[in-house]
């Protein structure tokens, strides 16, 4: 059974995504998943590692139909926030209605699509609107070209989150001079934040489990240490799409302590991300 009580924030996974077989997929996708990925599983999860809310994050191969998400957020809306993928005409009025309804922010899924012009009219009316909602904008793609997106989306005023630890080359991992220039950033005030999320994906292929580990470690000294760790919030990435065999939801929370200080452990599993999505109202 779903539950719908009110609970104290006593942590926080700030990506997630849920699916289900029945649903359509994108023509273009990178990826087709082959199972289901329940909201029900994803609260069991939840539960286990004593976490109290979640981010659900619209997957790519399901594009702008966030019905799904939005069903979920519905289901369990003490609980859960969503960050949904919608096309850059959508009116401010249909923003506001999916804001209500527990979304957070939008998404532009760019891994393997062309680079849009965000100083484009169009685009920086969007982001316009976004900030105006207090809704942020979550980029995912690889750290060297995250500068081309980082002006103008910030000169917008919109929140900036970047997924997964900035994606540096897997090659090169924390010594990516693309990640090195991502921390000059980091006098951009507090609209800019990182997810430390998704380890595997910032590593070659099938990597051993102690690579893995180095990678996630020194790549988030590196962002920690030039952001500081106020604006850095933790996402188990569940269900790992196409790393399902590698890890889980569990393996990655037990390795969070591994490469995350004891010290800062409250403030990105709980202060950061209250406030990054708004979940004190959850709370109360």
């Amino acid at each position: 059974m779903i539950r719908s009580e009110v609970f104290p924030i006593t942590g926080v996974d700030s990506h997630a995504h849920v699916f289900h077989r029945g649903q359509t997929l994108v023509p273009g996708r990178r990826y087709s998943p082959d199972y289901d990925a329940p909201l029900s599983d994803y609260l069991a999860h939840l539960d286990a590692a004593g976490l109290s809310h979640g981010i659900l994050v619209q997957p790519s191969f399901l594009g702008t139909d966030n019905s799904l998400l939005l069903d979920c957020l519905a289901q369990a809306p003490n609980r859960l926030r969503g960050v949904v993928v919608v096309e850059p005409g959508l009116s401010p009025e249909d923003l506001a209605t999916i804001l209500s309804q527990g979304v957070c922010g939008v998404r532009l899924n760019l891994m393997g699509q062309p680079l849009p012009d965000l100083y484009a009219p169009r685009w920086q009316t969007f982001l316009r609107w976004l900030a105006e909602l207090g809704l942020h904008l979550e980029l995912h793609r690889h750290a060297s070209d995250l500068p081309t997106l980082l002006g103008p989306a910030l000169e917008s005023g919109v929140t900036v989150v970047i997924d997964h630890f900035g994606r540096p080359d897997p090659a090169l991992g924390d010594a990516d001079p693309a990640l090195l220039e991502l921390c000059r950033w980091a006098d951009r005030g507090g609209a800019l934040w990182f997810k430390l999320s998704a380890p595997y994906r910032n590593a070659p292929q099938d990597s051993p489990s102690a690579l893995i580990a180095q990678r996630a470690q020194a790549t988030a000294e590196r962002l920690l240490a030039a952001f500081g760790p106020e604006r850095c919030v933790w996402g188990s990435d569940w269900p790992h799409t196409q790393h399902e065999a590698q890890t889980s939801f569990a393996q990655e929370y037990e390795a969070l302590p591994h490469w995350l200080p004891p010290h800062q452990r409250q403030r990105i599993l709980v202060d950061n991300p209250s406030r990054l999505f708004e979940l004190d109202a959850l709370a109360r």
